[in-house]
């Protein structure tokens, strides 16, 4: 029920970006984002105004923290986010196509984030709550907490804490920076390292035959480097499209992973093109 219920309000939330945009296009042009009106002569800013954002990602495999979570199929991944004075909601979906051991398009799975950020000049805080309504296993809840630097290679350690189902922590190491091209096109590259520790029996070592155990992993789990482009267009509108790479950081990982992907495959290439807009 709860996974319905977000499911029918990521739609309307979609719907009302088709309906709104077109009489947006047909007013005054608002102003870019950041960009106030001129009130110099009062010496009065504009108020901080909400921001609406939406896009829609189409994938050739949905990869999560290393674990493959389609199998030869499109998978096609909407996004809403509504943001205010450092407060952000977002709800988002995946729509396997091709859904492996069912042989049709499914709407597997639904999440809902709550977060605020705020910077303390070149540093940035975030907090978040995640709720994931999914079909495969039982709906699961996180809390995490982020640090970044406004530096080079912007590094961010991002800490999640699953509350619920699968009792755990994972830690997310990432760094990235984008080259300008001409045109307003940016060249976007990322990297990011994860180490998880579970205090759940269900997340367990594997040994080189791929047989559970009965410890708990607790270890690295994945890197995931990117390559992309980000192109903006009709000034509400980007898209970018963009490659990864996917692999486990060491033997655990290794058998980790193997033993509960699809293909049997603890490495991943994967690809696609996500559309957005935002105003």
């Amino acid at each position: 029920m709860k996974k319905r219920m977000l499911q029918v309000i990521l739609m309307l939330c979609l719907t009302s970006f088709v309906f709104v945009l077109p009489n947006a296009f047909g007013e005054e042009k608002p102003l870019a984002p950041g960009e106030g009106t001129t009130v110099a002569a009062t010496g009065q800013e504009e108020e901080e105004r909400p921001t609406l954002s939406a896009d829609v990602a189409f994938l050739s495999k949905y990869i999560w923290r290393g674990y493959e979570l389609s199998k030869d199929s499109l998978v096609i991944q909407p996004s809403v986010t509504a943001a205010y004075k450092g407060f952000s909601f977002n709800l988002w979906g995946n729509l396997d196509t091709d859904l492996y051991g069912y042989d049709e398009t499914k709407w597997n799975e639904t999440d809902m984030t709550v977060s605020y950020d705020i910077s303390f000049g070149p540093v940035g805080l975030g907090v978040g709550y995640i709720y994931y309504a999914l079909d495969s296993c039982e709906d699961t809840q996180e809390f995490y907490l982020s640090v970044g630097g406004d530096v080079i290679l912007a590094p961010t350690l991002t800490v999640y804490r699953d509350v619920d189902e699968l009792h755990g922590w994972y830690f997310d190491l990432g760094i990235s920076h984008s080259f300008d091209l001409p045109h307003e096109i940016t060249l976007d590259l990322a990297g990011s390292v994860g180490y998880y520790i579970s205090d759940n029996d269900d997340t367990v070592d594997y040994d080189n035959a791929l047989n559970p155990t009965t410890s708990r992993f607790k270890n690295f789990q994945n890197g995931l480097v990117s390559v992309g482009l980000t192109i903006p267009f009709y000034k509400y509108f980007s898209v970018a499209p963009m490659i990864a790479y996917s692999f486990p950081l060491g033997n655990a990982a290794d058998n980790m992973l193997k033993a509960t992907s699809l293909s049997n495959d603890a490495s991943h290439f994967f690809g696609g093109i996500t559309l957005s807009m935002a105003f």
